[in-house]
């Protein structure tokens, strides 16, 4: 009797986990690389499982395919690890399962920059390898990109007649990630062609159900739950889960109630969770009928519009020109001079002061406390830098609130300097998300929708800036990346320093589309010394070889050299302001007299060119 006529008439029990088990013996590595160099192992696991009561086992695939595998660089074993993995499932079966030949989803929780034209190469690849060695049907699991899931779903119902079960993972009760409603994805997924649909992975039993309650039985399809066994815990510096088998045993009847005709196990779940369920469910008949449990009527709660007590700086740019400075915060404790700088500048009547967060993965004060104290004793209107180099997803979307929590609405979304170039090189690099995906999960913010599509009651009110490096070969390519970011929901941009006249030329005429404003960087030279440097080693800069030269020149004279790079910046400030409305004068080692000049002469040259018809804007 075939995978889905058996389905008709009878609640299968499928296996659990395979990972948890090879990774409790120790293994913590490419798990289906064992297929090819532990087989036994594998095959005891199958075993263990139909022993336990598993009508339907899955091969130990899940992540045997090429953009996986080219993690370990095990790319070019596809077929192999794949063809090994059926030939093992069969060996431990001996005909008394049935055979689901398992393939996972390639984007995460997190966002991921990975294409659709990638993952269906390497689905495909995967598909052929476990059809070719004729698996009882194809289990899509742990997908929590629906588009992903989508695609390749339309890919094995074309290529196959074989059985399909598809399965999404939620992000909470209900709903998928980006807010998508379970019921919506179910539906879709049965109408594009899967034989079983249902969850599996990242929720235990209890929110499981939960969900399972608010969905009506497939039309066509069967419905399938492998919830996980709890919540990972993390001791001893290993992951582990502790959900009871017991607890199992009393949730199967209810998992059946809820028309579940497919019930295995994921993370955490081993041999002793199936044969509970087992022991409840194996040759019981499936219910056919279910009443959809009412949940509470949504209440519709108007969000607070975010107070808005400030002109944006992408509005303020489009009016006039406009000043911001860049000031580092300390890499010590002592913030005196700090103060000092900011004091200076407010003074020369610049419209904000940017502070970087931890620029070239150095430790500096936090600029979210110095921003704050800026912000509330000096008045001054405070531009914080975010990196996603430092926080995870959650750090950063905390982080995010805490500054609409204070009052600093204006940020600039970077993805930052990698950890092994700073002062700390042991450190890790985060990365959870670019800074394409910062910039979304901001403006998602302003929708009052946390990153997952959670409602905050509240809308944020972020103006984000997003960074622009023209001292590249090509500026037609880094426009594209800017033009990408604009529909990413950038409101401005703040560029790296430029050297030359020829350069801001050539950025007017490459951005002169684009209809959101350019604040210009600009940082004066102090020295022939900083001006290799800069030129040679930070990423991002490039200096002309007139201006190092002219510097060389004044290398045993520091304080002439510091005024030579102030008229090479003010000669740049003239042609500047001939192009765009923002100026973005950065300040080396906190020599903020050299900025605060540059900075009131920036508006003196602004009021002569405008004629002082322009009106002062309230920042605060």
């Amino acid at each position: 009797m075939s995978f889905l006529e058996k389905l008709k008439n009878q609640i299968l029990i499928a296996d659990g986990a395979m990972g948890t088990l090879l990774y409790s013996f120790g293994v913590d590595s490419c798990s289906e690389e064992l297929n090819l160099s532990h087989p036994e192992q594998i095959q005891n696991i199958h075993r263990a499982y139909i022993d336990a009561g598993a009508d339907v086992i899955q091969t130990n695939t899940y992540a045997a395919n090429y953009l996986k595998l080219q993690r370990y660089g095990l790319e070019d074993s596809v077929k192999d690890i794949n063809s090994a993995a059926v030939r093992h499932a069969k060996l431990a079966v001996e005909n008394k399962a049935y055979i689901l030949g398992t393939m996972g989803g390639n984007r995460g929780v997190k966002p991921t920059s990975i294409s659709l034209e990638e993952i269906k190469r390497s689905f495909r690849e995967q598909l052929y390898c476990l059809l070719l060695e004729g698996v009882d049907g194809i289990l899509l699991e742990t997908f929590y990109d629906f588009e992903e899931l989508e695609t390749v779903l339309a890919i094995a119902r074309k290529e196959t007649g074989l059985p399909i079960v598809a399965q999404v993972s939620l992000q909470e009760p209900g709903l998928l990630q980006n807010h998508t409603p379970v019921t919506t994805a179910l539906k879709r997924l049965e109408e594009l062609g899967a034989d079983v649909v249902g969850l599996n992975c990242r929720l235990g039993p209890h929110h499981m159900l939960q969900t399972l309650e608010q969905i009506e039985l497939p039309k066509h399809a069967y419905l399938s739950a492998y919830p996980n066994a709890s919540l990972p815990a993390y001791t001893d510096g290993k992951f582990h889960y502790e959900g009871d088998p017991e607890y199992f045993r009393k949730s199967a009847e209810e998992f059946r109630n809820q028309g579940v005709r497919l019930l295995g196990g994921c993370c955490g779940t081993t041999p002793d969770h199936i044969r509970a369920f087992a022991s409840e469910l194996k040759n019981r008949k499936p219910v056919t009928e279910k009443i959809i449990k009412q949940t509470r009527a949504a209440v519709i709660v108007k969000q607070h519009e975010p107070k808005r007590d400030f002109v944006p700086l992408q509005d303020i740019a489009k009016e006039r020109p406009s000043v911001i400075v860049e000031l580092d915060t300390p890499r010590k404790l002592d913030t005196s001079k700090f103060f000092e700088g900011a004091k200076a500048l407010k003074e020369a009547g610049i419209d904000a002061i940017t502070m970087a967060d931890n620029s070239l993965a150095q430790v500096r004060i936090s600029n979210e406390s110095l921003g704050y104290l800026v912000k509330k004793e000096l008045g001054i209107r405070p531009l914080i830098h975010i990196s996603c180099r430092d926080r995870n997803i959650i750090g950063l979307q905390s982080h995010l609130m805490g500054l609409h929590t204070l009052g600093m609405h204006d940020v600039l979304a970077i993805t930052g300097d990698p950890a092994r170039v700073g002062d700390f090189p042991g450190a890790s690099s985060v990365y959870d998300v670019s800074s394409f995906e910062l910039i979304h999960m901001i403006k998602q913010l302003n929708e009052g929708l946390s990153y997952s599509g959670k409602d905050l009651g509240q809308k944020t009110a972020f103006s984000i800036a997003a960074a622009f490096n023209p001292n590249v070969r090509s500026v037609e390519k880094a426009v594209k990346r800017l033009e990408k970011k604009i529909e990413h929901g950038a409101d401005y941009f703040i560029s790296q320093p430029v050297y030359s006249e020829e350069k801001l030329i050539e950025v007017y005429e490459t951005t002169k589309h684009l209809k959101v404003p350019i604040y210009i960087g600009l940082m004066p030279l102090t020295g022939s010394r900083n001006a290799e440097f800069l030129h040679n080693e930070v990423p991002g800069i490039k200096i002309t070889d007139s201006i190092r030269e002219r510097m060389a020149q004044l290398k045993d004279n520091p304080v002439q050299a510091a005024r030579e790079g102030v008229a090479i910046t003010k000669s740049l400030i003239d042609a500047a302001l001939d192009l765009f409305n923002g100026i973005y004068l950065i300040t080396p080692f906190l020599r903020y007299e050299l900025t605060a000049e540059l900075a009131n002469y920036a508006r003196q040259r602004a009021h002569e060119r405008r004629g002082n018809s322009y009106v002062e804007t309230t920042i605060y």
